[in-house]
């Protein structure tokens, strides 16, 4: 090395990191993570950090709860694939981000959250606005963080963003008091990320793959179950070429859908308790499960004395806590979804002696396809194939939990990924239209629908502030039945008609209360007029608001009821 670049190397080195406070040092960071947007709440602990961001240049959504905020990130992070950032002040800013932590640990989203604190010196006194966030959220986070001097903030917040987006995502919480936000300390952001204990298995091992491929070649009926960790792995093309490859029909998980095309020949849909017959009797009959990135939960296994009782089961998964953790495996496979197909593909793969099992599945898809019956009301049913008609299959659906999560999960038929957003292990109401709001963002060049029921809806409902503010074009379609239909019907069906608190008599006049928020709004009550009012609704450069008047006695068939095995499905046929 000559003299005059060794010197310029000295400078170089010489020259001391940028002195900034903490509030600055988060902003810095977030720039350096290519954070795009930014969805919180001010309030007095975090008033060091929304002055920093003031004229930072990220965009900031500014929802009207803090609950709001953080199913906005995970909206966004849905869609994107990107963490989401949200921002609460300490106390009941803290607290109100519980139930979205929850839902993104459950759910595996990445989000990052960070809240404000009470000032370092007065922490365990029960000063004012002061909670124990990091306790209360510990259970609900993949990790968290209470950061003491600014001089931590790079280091945490690279941390941070490494564990919510690696291994299985999850959410991380930064709690900042608001004394380290103001403090100032060296900013270097250059340090790698060093976490000897966590060390997430993203290869699997290749001798259980080898076993994998054995047990492909002895089966005669098997089932791929794709869950969400298929989606992200980003693993949808090798799933694709790995099934049309080994000929092994495929059946999805309410988080999968998407994750491979549903309009492809060996694909028999969703599973679980109001999944299709054929996906139940596939993993009712299997002699062979291959799991890819799912959980097995409750709602996809049903009673599991009878779940896949004859079959040889593999799971592979990136999160070795879900292996074996509900039903016992016999080939386990720790690993990214991704590596473990690409894995499988490289290796000798013929085509599994499929042909009678699969046209026996063919067979109970025909003969018992999803249903509903005419009766000249508006069907929810009947909604859900118009949306698909008029987006083409192409629009991000976002939907509340209920009765209309479940008929959008089984009458818009998915090809894509990244294009179902919806709340599945928490199920948590009021989680619809704040997370359009994320996903819009987060897909910008697609068309966005909230698909919610009346009631989940009204829990964030002030949301459609945010939508007006930015004109952000998402479709809110509201399935009214004047009850909490699920519930309802579960009362219906097992408690003798007892509806003890869940119907709504009266109902504010959503139409008024989108013109209230300079938002258009129709009321339709019968098919015709809800074709109309979409087509103008997807026509129209901004939001707008469809509010479906539909059957109260409407039920989600066919069903799985509690206790009851897979195979023992009701209202399968009309």
């Amino acid at each position: 090395m000559s003299v005059s670049t060794q010197s310029t190397q000295n400078q170089i080195a010489s020259v001391p990191e940028p002195w900034m406070t903490g509030a600055e040092m988060l902003v810095e960071a977030l720039r350096s993570e290519g954070v795009e947007v930014i969805f919180g709440y001010p309030g007095g602990a975090v008033l060091p950090l929304y002055d920093a961001l003031y004229e930072c240049g990220i965009p900031h959504v500014l929802t009207r709860h803090e609950q709001g905020a953080i199913h906005a990130a995970e909206g966004y992070a849905r869609v994107s694939g990107k963490p989401g950032v949200v921002i609460a002040t300490s106390g009941p800013g803290a607290t109100n981000l519980v139930t979205g932590l929850a839902d993104a640990m459950l759910d595996s989203l990445p989000v990052v959250a960070i809240t404000g604190q009470v000032p370092t010196s007065v922490i365990g006194s029960d000063a004012f606005q002061e909670t124990p966030i990091i306790s209360i959220s510990t259970p609900i986070t993949k990790h968290n963080y209470q950061v003491r001097t600014a001089q931590e903030l790079p280091g945490v917040i690279k941390e941070a963003f490494h564990i919510a987006c690696t291994g299985r995502p999850g959410p991380v919480l930064i709690d900042i008091p608001k004394d380290v936000a103001s403090t100032s300390g060296i900013f270097d952001y250059q340090e790698p990320v060093r976490l000897p204990g966590y060390q997430p298995t993203v290869l699997p091992n290749q001798m259980q793959l080898r076993k994998v491929v054995s047990a492909i070649r002895a089966a005669k009926k098997p089932v791929i179950l794709a869950g969400a960790g298929v989606l992200h792995a980003k693993a949808h093309q090798l799933l694709q070429r790995f099934v049309e490859q080994t000929q092994i029909p495929l059946v999805h998980t309410l988080l999968g859908l998407g994750g491979f095309p549903a309009t492809h020949p060996l694909c028999f849909g969703m599973g679980g308790m109001h999944g299709s017959v054929v996906a139940n009797r596939a993993l009712y009959e299997t002699d062979l499960l291959i799991n890819i990135g799912a959980r097995f939960d409750d709602r996809l296994t049903g009673n599991l004395q009878y779940f896949a009782k004859n079959a040889v089961v593999v799971h592979i998964d990136i999160d070795p806590a879900e292996i074996g953790k509900n039903v016992r495996t016999h080939i386990p496979v720790v690993g990214d979804a991704a590596e473990a197909l690409r894995s499988l593909l490289d290796m000798e793969l013929s085509p599994a002696q499929t042909d009678e099992w699969t046209s026996y599945l063919q067979q109970l898809r025909a003969e018992y396809p999803f249903w509903y019956q005419q009766d000249g009301t508006l069907k929810p049913q009947r909604v859900m194939e118009i949306i698909h008609e008029q987006t083409q299959g192409e629009a991000v659906i976002v939907t509340d939990v209920g009765q209309h999560q479940m008929w959008a999960a089984q009458f818009y038929p998915f090809t894509a990924p990244h294009r179902w957003v919806t709340s599945g292990g928490l199920g948590t109401m009021g989680f619809g239209l704040p997370a359009a709001i994320g996903a819009q963002l987060g897909a910008p060049d697609r068309a966005v629908v909230a698909v919610v029921g009346d009631a989940g809806f009204q829990m964030t409902l002030q949301e459609l502030s945010v939508l007006a503010d930015s004109q952000l074009p998402v479709k809110v379609v509201i399935f009214n039945n004047h009850s909490l239909g699920m519930v309802r019907q579960w009362q219906e069906l097992f408690y003798e008609g007892r509806y003890s608190e869940s119907l709504l008599s009266h109902q504010p006049d959503f139409v008024k209360l989108a013109d209230a928020y300079h938002i258009p709004g129709f009321r339709v009550e019968n098919e015709e007029d809800f074709a109309h009012a979409l087509q103008a609704g997807l026509a129209t450069d901004g939001p707008v608001l469809i509010e479906c008047r539909i059957n109260p006695e409407e039920n989600v068939y066919p069903m799985v009821a509690p206790g009851k095995g897979i195979h023992e499905m009701v209202g399968v046929k009309p």
